[in-house]
């Protein structure tokens, strides 16, 4: 997909129904999750466009403010005294423009007192940089959750996400076309561009590749560096159109909550039309099918568990969540565990828990 030249413009479907759905549905729970006993949080839209779409169709950052005034109630007694602040970055003027005019917008359908917007007049990397800057040495950001969704693969360095990741409570989610690195056809505009992209030369290693194996290094290469410059958890998710791949989302955190909040609102959104999203460790699973094969996680957690002995349900739960799997703890108790107790292959010690057939905290248990 081409940059736009105007001002707004039509968002296509795997905007609209895939990443957005994502992202209304990962804040609905990542906002009262941070809301205690954080006092302040943010939110980064560090690619924010215009705010809405031709239509009055929200972006990003009504999606966000919208997302965030309807949940409120229900964790407005954790929350009080505390300040939410929604930074919105975009470059563009005419943008800036229309962004600010879609803000004003809100005080029609207000959001609580306690809400802060800014929009800037910046590019990402100038405006992550102006407020890393400004933290005296040794202090963390506010529990932060930002979005980075470019046109293209400038602007977000790694040496900046490593930055920002380093920082306190910080989470990343970022849009990755590959189909632009796919585009450069030389290695003289691939280096100025891909190595700070990177935060290595490494990328050099696909220039010899071709088609998937192409694909498979550039997108895995990606992933360790989010890891090596300081995310413990890194998840990727493939949007497939007929087969192609359109892009890859990414999301980086330092704690196992975030990925499985992640993953169960990535399992949320439902193939649509030609489109579908995969997970990384198995490209022909299809996320968010209605009656998913759970067979795999199954398999999971016995080649992970299954010689151990004796164990707890918060080890399967811990492991479930983190990137190790492309499954969510909503997935485990019911569909996997208990009916694998019900068929004799899990021993529960009934010291720890008071009912059969369930695997509440404090659960000990071992596979058969």
């Amino acid at each position: 997909m081409s940059p736009p030249r105007s001002t707004t413009w039509d968002p296509p479907d795997h905007t609209r129904r895939g990443k957005h759905t994502v992202l209304r549905e990962y804040l609905k729970a990542w906002f009262p999750i941070m809301a205690f006993p954080n006092r302040r949080l943010v939110f980064v839209d560090g690619f924010a466009g215009p705010g809405e779409y031709p239509g009055g169709e929200p972006g990003s950052p009504v999606i966000a403010m919208e997302t965030y005034r309807r949940g409120y109630p229900a964790f407005a007694k954790k929350f009080a005294g505390g300040e939410m602040v929604f930074l919105f970055v975009e470059r563009e003027p005419d943008r800036v423009a229309h962004l600010r005019e879609v803000v004003e917008k809100t005080r029609s359908n207000p959001l609580p007192g306690h809400v802060r917007i800014e929009v800037e007049a910046a590019d990402f990397e100038s405006a992550m940089r102006a407020v890393l800057g400004s933290l005296k040495p040794g202090m963390d950001l506010a529990p932060a959750f930002v979005m980075v969704d470019p046109f293209g693969v400038k602007g977000f360095p790694m040496e900046l996400l490593g930055r920002l990741l380093q920082r306190g409570k910080v989470e990343l989610y970022i849009s990755f076309m590959y189909e632009w690195i796919d585009r450069f056809k030389s290695t003289d505009e691939f280096g100025p561009l891909l190595t700070p992209l990177y935060g290595t030369d490494e990328w050099r290693k696909a220039l010899d590749l071709k088609g998937d194996a192409k694909r498979d290094f550039l997108l895995g290469l990606y992933e360790r560096q989010l890891r090596a410059v300081g995310a413990k958890h890194v998840l990727r998710f493939d949007l497939y159109r007929n087969g192609r791949n359109v892009y890859a989302l990414f999301f980086a955190t330092k704690h196992p909550k975030g990925a499985d909040v992640m993953k169960g609102a990535m399992w949320k959104v439902a193939p649509f039309g030609d489109f579908a999203f995969h997970g990384r460790r198995d490209a022909q699973r299809t996320l968010g099918m209605l009656e998913p094969d759970l067979t795999p996680l199954r398999d999971a957690i016995l080649a992970e568990f299954g010689v151990r002995g004796w164990i707890t349900i918060e080890d399967v739960e811990e492991f479930v969540s983190s990137d190790k799997t492309d499954f969510h703890t909503g997935q485990l108790r019911k569909p996997v565990l208990i009916p694998m107790e019900r068929q004799g292959r899990i021993e529960v010690d009934p010291k720890s828990r008071k009912a059969k057939w369930g695997f509440p905290a404090g659960t000990t248990f071992r596979f058969r």
